[in-house]
């Protein structure tokens, strides 16, 4: 397929930019239809919804309200009153708005103001909850509201309707995390090219996926959050994907290989492991359906479709780009270097052939120590308390925070967030007064009834994310409400959220056991071993306990909120463990295949633990940790979009990726696998014949074949030092283009050795010494091959 790609280069590229503005032509003229079907079957506040739902059907949506302070006097004077009311009166007629209830109306009218006279409010209530509200009749409320300010006058609105229109315009942070990633790119490749290229795929995945997800709306219910994490996921993996194959096909024309070949041996290595780790991915996301949280659905179809797209690019249009590009693809340096001194061995950088060497040696300390940083970023998951963020939480220069704290100002903490107890039968009076006496309670209000059932304001002493609001909401279901005999549920925003948390904290662990469960079975099928896999599973558990630690550090207890511009502190939003554990398993899962792949691979070929280890951590750590570097530079700019739970799935997912990748692939894994020796790949014999096999690298047939295509013959020379010295007892290995081990001698005591050779090729000699190291490549012809080669101290490189 890949070679395909790369000979028809243009029918490839001409089909992507077709499929991507007829997308995007298509969902333009069809336009959106998100719809956030939000619902808690058998919750105490999803019964009091649908009771007042029956009973009032004009004002069983969501309440926003409108509230006005003067600098002097009172709210009640003429002057304020004749600016007030005529807004009011037009909001009440607009479609859509089932009731406005205002100070200026009636006896009730006066609690509506606060006890100094300077800061009153309205409620207008819409047929419909915040999430279905068009923003259209949302935009008119508030320019027909915020018409009335005057000089002294200030008026602000609040509520989860007004909230939604808010918003910074969309595509900002995606723009910045793209611009971050470029730079990364071009600070690893030194190539404009080759900084494009991963920036390409993403644009064409994301774009492809995102027009899709829209026209999809408008045949299921996908909700208005599923594009902001589709564009979230699809720009890391993306990106990432591109990299990974991108540096496979510069390091094989690096090599000496032609570019097609390069290219065609980078998707057939990077690119099946690109394949594997999205697979992953969206198992892992599709592991949320088993929450039965109906709203996530949605977000699995979107955010699922990008990732597929984004593969299928990596390995379809990529292919087709890189056959334009040719060598290109290298830096002007390279190119340079390698057509004044011809194909160079691949090595390690320094730094990474150090790193490799150091977690060999010291293994247990290294372990020790990664473990002790991730065990202390985990401490502040103790106190992990699940919620819902509110306007108090929003910036201080918008309308909702700045409603939220006239309101609290002039009428409590509790105001913000009043509870609706609602009831179709019983003592009402006897409730009314159970509800007065209970501590916690500041107001209590009852609605007139309408056919049997009636609504009681409840107002609350504390704010609405408090933990004492959430007790209130406890002692309100198991003790007021049955010792008053009513028949009577807890609604209202705060109850909801409460109610929310409670059913996500109960379905977590299924949904933990089920993605760590498919993703066990997965790494077991490919690297045919059961503590490989064992180790993944507990590596993500422990990324996903240090980076839920960082959040609740930051966003729970406020460390550092300020200097983000992130608002106050509060819980954390219920609805993101599920998320943002979806999407931490399939990144994790993304760096252990391209990490361990690379070590299966020296591991089959050498069967030396330690080896397989060194190499693999050598020749892949420089890139995963570059991968890693973008994926945080595109997250963090999730912090500019304006959604507060955006922002913190984007700075938790940022933590979440930088220590997977730079403590946990890095350290503790590599040297969790030297202390484990052979036995990371063990497998019992009878498991090995049930279990599929799934090839992640490429079987190597051409090597396999190449003593039946020619005569074998031997490759011979001296070891010597840069001094002419020779050195004796040097191990000399000759393997495949692949790493297979073909022969290996010791170097005599005049430096001489000969290795006997299959057939003609290309080959890979290295020899090794004590304190110094090298590896390159040979080219078997006819007769014997007479190769010297020098080894100078402190020299190591990655192969070796």
């Amino acid at each position: 397929m890949a070679r395909w790609c790369y000979r028809h280069r243009l029918v490839v590229l001409l089909l992507w930019v077709g499929a991507l503005f007829g997308l995007g032509f298509s969902a333009s003229t069809a336009g959106t239809e998100y719809a956030n079907v939000f619902s808690l079957p058998d919750t105490d506040s999803k019964k009091a919804f649908d009771l007042m739902e029956k009973a009032f059907p004009d004002t069983s949506g969501d309440t926003d309200t409108v509230v006005w302070k003067v600098d002097e006097g009172s709210v009640k004077d003429q002057a304020v009153r004749s600016r007030i009311q005529p807004a009011l009166d037009e909001i009440a007629k607009m479609p859509g708005v089932g009731a406005v209830t205002g100070p200026y109306a009636g006896d009730q009218g006066a609690a509506q103001v606060s006890r100094d006279g300077q800061i009153a409010y309205a409620q207008i209530t819409f047929a419909k909850r915040a999430n279905e509200v068009p923003k259209e009749l949302v935009e008119d409320v508030v320019d027909t509201a915020q018409g009335a300010e005057s000089a002294g006058l200030q008026v602000e609105l609040g509520g989860q309707a007004i909230q939604r229109v808010q918003e910074p315009p969309t595509g900002l942070a995606e723009v910045i995390g793209l611009l971050a990633a470029a730079i990364v790119l071009f600070l690893a490749f030194g190539s404009l090219f080759a900084m494009l290229l991963p920036i390409g795929i993403a644009v064409f995945g994301v774009g492809t996926g995102l027009f899709s997800t829209q026209l999809l709306s408008h045949t299921t219910d996908i909700p208005d959050i599923a594009p902001l994490l589709a564009s979230l996921i699809g720009l890391g993996v993306g990106i990432d994907y591109a990299l990974f194959i991108v540096t496979r096909h510069r390091r094989g024309i690096l090599k000496g290989m032609t570019p097609e070949e390069s290219a065609v041996t980078a998707l057939n290595t990077s690119g099946r492991a690109v394949l594997f780790a999205g697979g992953t991915v969206c198992i892992a996301l599709a592991g949320m359906l088993v929450t039965n949280l109906r709203f996530l659905d949605g977000v699995v179809i979107g955010t699922s479709l990008t990732v597929v797209l984004s593969v299928l690019a990596a390995t379809t249009l990529l292919p087709a780009l890189l056959g334009f590009l040719g060598p290109r693809v290298l830096s002007r340096r390279q190119r340079r270097r390698l057509a004044e001194k011809g194909p160079e061995p691949e090595r390690a950088s320094g730094l990474a052939a150090r790193w490799a060497s150091n977690v060999e040696k010291r293994p247990r300390t290294i372990a020790a120590l990664a473990l002790v940083v991730m065990a202390v970023l985990a401490l502040p998951v103790l106190s992990l308390r699940l919620g819902a963020t509110d306007q108090g939480n929003d910036d201080a220069s918008t309308t909702t925070r700045k409603a939220y704290d006239l309101l609290a100002e002039g009428f409590g903490p509790g105001f913000n967030g009043p509870l609706q107890v609602v009831t179709a039968g019983g003592d009402t009076a006897t409730l009314v007064k159970g509800l007065e006496d209970t501590p916690g309670v500041a107001r209590v209000a009852a609605l007139p009834p309408a056919q049997g059932v009636t609504v009681i304001q409840v107002v609350p002493t504390t704010s609405p994310q408090s933990e004492e609001t959430d007790r209130l909401i406890d002692t309100l279901r198991d003790e007021v409400i049955p010792q008053a005999g009513a028949k009577a549920h807890v609604g209202g925003v705060t109850a909801v959220s409460k109610d929310f948390a409670s059913v996500t904290g109960d379905r977590l662990p299924l949904f933990v056991a089920t993605i760590i469960g498919l993703g066990f079975l997965l790494l077991l099928i490919a690297f045919r071993s059961l503590v490989v896999p064992l180790t993944a599973a507990l590596m993500n558990l422990i990324a996903a306990a240090a980076s839920f630690g960082v959040l609740v550090a930051i966003f729970q207890w406020g460390w550092g909120l300020e200097l983000m511009g992130l608002g106050k502190e509060g819980p954390i939003n219920a609805f993101l463990p599920v998320i943002m554990l979806s999407l931490l398993f399939g990144l994790s899962m993304d760096y252990q295949v391209f990490l361990v792949s690379r070590m299966h691979e020296e591991w089959v070929h050498t069967k030396d633990n330690a080896r397989a280890v060194r190499v693999g951590l050598a020749e892949t750590s420089r890139v995963i940790n570059s991968a890693a570097l973008i994926m945080v530079c595109v997250f963090m700019a999730f912090v500019l979009s304006g959604d507060s739970g955006a922002a913190m799935a984007g700075v938790g997912l940022a933590a979440a990726v930088a220590l997977d990748a730079f403590v946990l692939r890095t350290a503790l894994v590599p040297a969790a696998m030297y202390l484990l020796g052979k036995s990371n790949w063990w497998l019992p014999e009878w498991l090995d014949k049930r279990l599929p096999h799934l090839a992640v690298e490429p079987k190597e047939e051409a090597e396999e074949s190449a003593a039946e295509d020619g005569p074998a013959s031997a490759v011979h020379g001296y070891i010597r030092t840069p001094d002419g010295d020779p050195v004796e007892g040097a191990s000399v290995t000759l393997l495949s283009k692949g790493g297979r081990q073909l022969d290996r001698v010791t170097s005599l005591a005049d430096g001489s050795y000969i290795l006997s050779v299959p057939a003609p090729g290309t080959y890979l000699l290295a020899a090794t010494a004590p304190h110094a190291s090298r590896a390159g490549h040979v080219v078997v012809t006819d007769g014997p091959l007479v190769y010297d080669v020098e080894l100078a101290e402190g020299e190591v490189d990655a192969v070796n």
